[in-house]
């Protein structure tokens, strides 16, 4: 009888294990939010690589081609915790960071291209969520194109301005950046110079920091606490945050502890909006899983080369042939 009863409790707690376990993917596949970018976009966009198929596929084949990811952290304000964490409008939201992923052939290497939100280009035509289209503008800021028509208008510009066909788009917002931070126990950063930057909230002095969430952030976006007020400075910063963070989830085993590998997974999915081709937790773990033999050390951070706008100091334009010559090697 007691066999029988522990083997009842033993069925009792598998069941319920799968319930959970079906829950939660249930709950964080429903977290992610997507943007039909290729059916916006049609075919007048740059041609994908074409790629010589594997000479010996594997059952279950985890991707390995060469691949471009536009990333933007949105510095939206919407939601009480973006509030809290940003501050200002509570209407809009700007491109706060973006950058350009290339994963390499194999993707045991990457480049991380960060593009200037200051930076102006030739906004192309860009349809609209709620029909129409946008106009083209030149002289514009890089980071109206997000603002003015959202996701879609800022792959079409990069795709515009770099010759680059992006297979993939990931945004976070504000909330979600500092809650990753915090669930995987911070991250440790050294920064060259003091930071006193009130609009960010972060004041730290020059040195190593381990930071949490909402510092991290700070980190992120600070730019008037840095000499000049310079967003070429808070950029070097933004790519020692993505380098540290990485050491951190390498450092992190989360596959040993199930509990916080569910706190990372639901902070990222909770704040996540992607193209329709990551839009479901299977596809975003294919990526991740397409992404083991990577390191921080593989992984090369680089700014578009850019010079001061004649016309505006305030601005910056692609430095030429240097950024043409960047966008190109991402095209191989």
């Amino acid at each position: 009888m007691g066999l029988k009863a522990a083997g009842l409790a033993l069925v009792g707690a598998l069941l319920l294990g799968v319930a959970a376990a079906g829950w939660a993917y249930w709950h964080l596949n429903g977290n992610i939010k997507s943007v039909d970018i290729n059916g916006a976009l049609g075919d007048d966009r740059p041609a994908r690589p074409v790629t010589a198929p594997s000479a010996s596929p594997s059952a279950s084949p985890v991707p390995t081609g060469a691949l471009n990811i536009l990333v933007l952290g949105s510095d939206s304000r919407s939601g009480e915790e973006n509030q809290e964490l940003g501050g200002g409008d509570s209407e809009g939201a700007r491109a706060d960071t973006a950058m350009v992923v290339h994963l390499d052939a194999g993707r045991t290497t990457a480049t991380v291209v960060s593009i200037p939100r200051d930076t102006l280009v030739t906004r192309p035509s860009c349809p609209l969520p709620s029909g129409g289209e946008t106009r083209e503008a030149s002289g514009a800021m890089f980071n109206t194109a997000y603002a003015l028509g959202g996701p879609v208008c800022a792959v079409k510009t990069v795709e515009s301005m770099t010759g680059v066909r992006m297979d993939h788009y990931i945004e976070i917002d504000f909330s979600g950046f500092a809650k990753l931070v915090d669930a995987l126990g911070g991250v440790t950063v050294t920064t060259d110079v003091d930071i006193d930057d009130d609009k960010s909230h972060l004041h730290l002095d020059a040195g190593t920091h381990h930071l949490d969430g909402t510092e991290a952030l700070g980190l992120a976006r600070t730019r008037y606490g840095l000499e000049g007020g310079s967003d070429l400075a808070r950029i070097e910063l933004q790519q020692k945050l993505v380098k540290a963070l990485l050491e951190q989830i390498s450092a992190t085993d989360l596959l040993t502890d199930p509990a916080q590998l569910y706190q990372v997974t639901d902070a990222v999915t909770g704040s996540l909006t992607t193209d329709t081709g990551l839009e479901s937790l299977g596809e975003l773990m294919s990526l991740g899983r397409s992404l083991a033999g990577l390191s921080a050390d593989d992984v090369r951070t680089v700014t578009m080369p850019v010079v001061p706008a004649p016309w505006d100091a305030n601005r910056v334009v692609a430095e030429e042939p240097d950024a043409a010559d960047l966008w190109e090697s991402l095209r191989r």
